[in-house]
């Protein structure tokens, strides 16, 4: 017959009581007994870790309600999480936001102006918000995400146009021209292209050389610059002199940015081409279309460079006399030019030079090689 202390052991293994190894002796001096020492030790022990226990859960209590994220001025810098419901607090680029595309308007049989609605609440600050930058737009179907640019920012309600454009291999472009009025599509940024605000007393003349839907991003620098500061409660004029000249290509006058893009700059560039020249180029002319603009024949070429640089030519007693040409020789010595270049990947290269390995820039070649200029002067955006 087993002794007392078999007896309170067997009695704790079959009722299932969950006491620390130490209760149970595994020893026997003539009848195993359960110390008082030992079974004090083990209070002890469990009183220490119930105590620590309760002081951690107390302690985060006690910190959520004096210091909550709402009440965190870190919070939402550090996660991109607002208070509460983990929603973004603004637009961040880490992270994907739903918004609403308030109209669709067809410009060509391959471009389309779309209009997209914010939500308030995810409105990003100005300073993050300042030309040039992007937006990422995904594809819900088959999960690929495309940049696109913004034409006017994001006005006070947090609306949003783009430029769209399908290419029979673009899956996003095809994607967002199937989409209607009042559906929902999700988008990440902003992302700085290049940010102007910091080379206002660097330039006296940006030169915006752009093809199809390259336009874009001078469009938003062009807006905030000279367009935006004559609108009602528009912000102040910048304090540049710098001047902008526009270059842009499109295959067909079919094919040219629509009347809400082009006329405003046409209007600025009629009224102060001391601000603002603009020349636009197709590749033919189609008779049966009637342009309201005037429109150069023929792709962006050298002399097409040269005339909006009015460098001087070398004329026939500088060739007789083996005179050095510098093709940089600007009118008005020590102009400071940059270039800014955007379009399809084969005028990059004609007119600034290939890009480097992973988008980056790469030497300058092409036109603005020849005509000798180099990386400090020119940006492929």
């Amino acid at each position: 017959m087993a002794g007392d202390g078999q007896g309170v052991t067997s009695i704790i293994l079959r009722t299932g009581l969950m006491l620390p190894r130490r209760f149970l002796s595994t020893t026997t001096t003539g009848s195993s007994k359960i110390t008082a020492a030992t079974r004090n030790a083990a209070l002890r022990t469990m009183r220490s870790k119930y105590l620590l226990a309760g002081l951690v859960v107390w302690t985060g209590i006690g910190t959520y309600y004096l210091f909550p994220p709402s009440k965190n001025p870190y919070y939402s810098i550090l996660t991109g999480i607002s208070s509460g419901d983990g929603t973004p607090a603004t637009l961040v680029p880490s992270k994907w936001s739903p918004v609403s595309v308030m109209a669709s308007e067809e410009t060509s049989k391959d471009t389309r102006l779309l209009t997209l609605s914010i939500p308030r609440h995810l409105i990003p600050s100005s300073s993050s918000t300042q030309p040039i930058w992007s937006i990422y737009i995904k594809d819900d179907d088959i999960q690929v995400e495309r940049p696109y640019t913004p034409l006017e920012g994001i006005d006070k309600d947090g609306k949003i146009k783009l430029w769209v454009k399908k290419y029979p291999k673009g899956e996003v472009g095809r994607w967002l021209h199937s989409k209607k009025p009042g559906e929902c599509i999700e988008i990440r940024g902003p992302l700085q292209t290049w940010l102007h605000e910091d080379h206002y007393s660097e330039w006296d003349e940006i030169i915006m050389i752009s093809g199809g839907t390259g336009i874009t991003p001078f469009y938003q620098l062009l807006h905030e610059e000279l367009i935006k500061p004559k609108l009602p409660g528009g912000r102040n004029p910048a304090l540049s002199n710098t001047r902008f000249t526009l270059l842009h290509a499109s295959r067909s006058a079919e094919d040219l940015p629509p009347s809400a893009l082009l006329g405003p700059l046409i209007s600025i560039a009629q009224n102060d081409p001391s601000r603002l020249r603009v020349k636009l180029f197709v590749d033919e002319k189609d008779s049966s279309t009637d342009a309201p603009y005037y429109l150069n024949v023929g792709r962006i070429d050298s002399k097409a460079v040269e005339d909006v640089l009015e460098i001087k030519q070398p004329t026939i007693w500088d060739r007789l006399s083996w005179r050095n040409f510098d093709p940089k020789g600007i009118a008005g010595e020590g102009r400071k030019v940059l270039f800014l270049v955007c379009g399809p990947d084969p005028m990059i290269s004609a007119v600034a030079g290939p890009r480097g390995r992973n988008y980056s820039q790469g030497p300058v070649g092409g036109i603005l090689g020849q005509l000798g200029f180099g990386s400090e002067q020119v940006r492929k955006l």
